[in-house]
């Protein structure tokens, strides 16, 4: 997988250098370019953003620099993203879909926004999907596009060295993911549950799903119902 990522603060991609995502990197996995916005101004002091038509607090991402700079990474293959809080809900279906795409382009957009003619042109070169990590809104797209480049990498083969182990995690199957253990049996006074200590794994996996159930109606009651279909 190719992933372009395009932002004013190029920096805050050096976590991509670590950990899962990072050995990813190194094994030719997952290949990652960041793009900083500014090298695709040309004035003096390189200015991404301007007053809003229309009047309004804020500023808004010049056109400009943005279509140059997407001009540069996007191919017969991208699927460009656009972090938003007016877009589409990211969800784990969400992010396996993404991880079988070949290239992702991230547009981080900062201030108020980034000028509504660059999406639309997007469009009618790439397939475009705007993406809301939930219900708040943040300084800029970068932590978003941190938390979804994570999320997809992490599913694309290779990444995770045992795949059996996404099988069973929260989201998968609507429902959230059972409580986990490991030694020693007791500590603090707390006890491992004697099922898990039993050997019988038909009794571990029937113990399991109902703490994934119990665990789901108690925070996330809203799962249900597709949990349940």
């Amino acid at each position: 997988m190719r992933i372009d990522i395009v932002t004013i603060f190029p920096d805050f991609f050096g976590v991509l250098d670590v950990s899962l995502l990072g050995k990813a990197r190194q094994a030719r996995i997952i290949d990652v370019g960041v793009h900083d916005l500014r090298d695709f101004t040309h004035d003096r002091h390189r200015t991404v953003d301007d007053t809003p038509y229309g009047g309004g607090a804020g500023m808004v991402m010049r056109p400009e620099p943005w279509g140059e700079a997407l001009d540069s990474v996007i191919t017969a293959d991208s699927v460009v993203i656009f972090p938003s809080p007016a877009g589409e809900r990211f969800t784990q279906a969400t992010a396996r879909e993404l991880a079988g795409e070949q290239h992702l382009v991230f547009g981080c957009g900062r201030y108020e926004g980034i000028d509504q003619r660059v999406i639309d042109h997007a469009s009618s070169v790439a397939r475009v999907r705007e993406i809301s990590l939930g219900d708040y809104v943040l300084n800029g797209g970068e932590v978003a596009v941190m938390a979804m480049i994570e999320a997809v990498g992490r599913l694309v083969p290779g990444v995770i060295g045992n795949a059996a182990s996404l099988d069973e995690e929260s989201h998968e199957g609507g429902l959230l993911e059972y409580p986990s253990y490991t030694k020693p049996a007791e500590w603090r006074g707390r006890e491992v549950p004697p099922v898990l200590l039993s050997g019988n794994h038909g009794a571990i996996a029937k113990w399991r799903h109902e703490q994934q159930v119990e665990r789901t109606k108690r925070v996330r009651p809203d799962l249900l119902p597709s949990a349940e279909d």
